[in-house]
C-alpha cells in the first residue's frame, strides 16, 4: 500500500501512544480509520478525532478480533491494512507469575496470529493486504530486565518474518515496526531500567508514525525509526558474543545502580 488515501485501514491499541499516532497521521493522509482499543473510551475519543469507527475490545482475543474485522468489513466493505499494535511490556524473569508471561504472550504474540487468521482469507481472495505488526526493538536485540516483553516480541517478529515469506507472492505486504525507546505510557511505566537504557534516545509517537508513513511501499520488512538499531542488530549478528558481553556490562551498571539506590 503505497498511499493510505482512501484505504480502509485497522489499528489496534489506537486509544494512546503509537497506535494513537497511527491513526491521526493516516486519517491526515486520506484513509478512514477503524479504531481499536480495549479503553472503550480511548477508542471513541480517537475515533471521534480522526472521523473513524470505534470498535472497543480485547486485541488478543479471538472473538474480539473476529468482531473488529468483521465490524470493518461490513461497514466498509474491506480492509486495506491492519496494524497489530496493541500490546504489553511486563518486565521481570522467570519469577514472572505464569499468569503475566500467558497475558505477554496473548497479546505481544497471539493477537496477530489472530488478526491474521481474520484478515488473511479476505486478502488472499483480493489478491492484496497489508499486515503491520508492532514489534520492537526488543525483539531484534533484547531489553535487559524485561523477559516477558523480550521473549514474546522475539516471537512476533518471527510471526511477522514468517508472514511475509510465506505470503508476499500472494500479495501480500508485511512489515515489522521496531521502535526502541517511544515517549508513551509504556516507557514511562518501565521502571528503572527502562528510564536509563531507552530515555536518552526516546522520540515521540508521532516520529514513529512518520516511519511508518515513509516505508508503506512495503520495500523495507523492517521499519527501524530508530536509525542505530539497525546497526545494532548488525552487531549482534555478526559477533554474538561480543555483543552479549557488552550487554553484560549494561545489566552490570543497572545492578549496580539498583544496589545504590540511583
Amino acid at each position: 500500500m503505497e498511499s493510505p488515501a482512501e484505504s480502509i485501514v485497522v489499528v489496534t491499541g489506537a486509544g494512546h501512544g503509537i497506535g494513537a499516532a497511527l491513526s491521526r497521521k493516516f486519517a491526515g493522509q486520506g484513509a478512514t480509520v477503524v479504531v481499536n482499543d480495549v479503553d472503550a473510551d480511548a477508542a471513541r475519543r480517537v475515533a471521534t478525532e480522526v472521523g473513524g469507527l470505534s470498535v472497543p475490545g480485547d486485541a488478543a482475543d479471538d472473538d474480539g478480533v473476529r468482531t473488529l474485522v468483521d465490524a470493518a468489513i461490513e461497514q466498509y466493505g474491506r480492509i486495506d491494512m491492519f496494524c497489530a499494535n496493541a500490546g504489553v511490556a511486563t518486565s521481570g524473569g522467570p519469577e514472572v507469575s505464569d499468569e503475566l508471561w500467558q497475558h505477554s504472550w496473548e497479546l505481544n504474540v497471539m493477537a496477530h496470529v489472530r488478526a491474521a487468521r481474520a484478515v488473511l482469507p479476505h486478502w488472499l481472495e483480493r489478491g492484496r493486504g497489508h499486515f503491520l505488526a508492532t514489534v520492537s526493538a526488543a525483539g531484534l536485540l533484547t531489553m535487559l530486565g524485561a523477559a516477558p516483553y523480550s521473549v514474546t516480541k522475539h516471537a512476533a517478529l518471527g510471526f511477522a518474518e514468517w508472514l511475509s515469506v510465506t505470503y508476499a507472492d500472494r500479495g501480500i505486504t508485511v512489515q515489522a515496526l521496531c521502535p526502541q525507546g517511544v515517549r508513551t505510557d509504556m516507557l514511562s511505566g518501565s521502571g528503572e531500567a527502562g528510564k536509563r537504557l531507552l530515555a536518552a534516545e526516546a522520540i515521540e509517537p508521532d516520529q514513529v508514525a512518520d516511519a511508518v508513513l515513509d516505508s508503506l511501499d512495503g520495500r523495507q520488512f523492517l521499519i527501524l525509526p530508530h536509525p542505530e538499531v539497525a546497526q545494532r542488530y548488525a552487531q549482534r549478528a555478526d559477533d554474538p558474543d561480543r555483543w552479549q558481553a557488552g550487554m553484560r556490562k549494561l545489566q552490570r551498571g543497572l545492578e549496580h545502580g539498583h544496589a545504590s539506590g540511583h
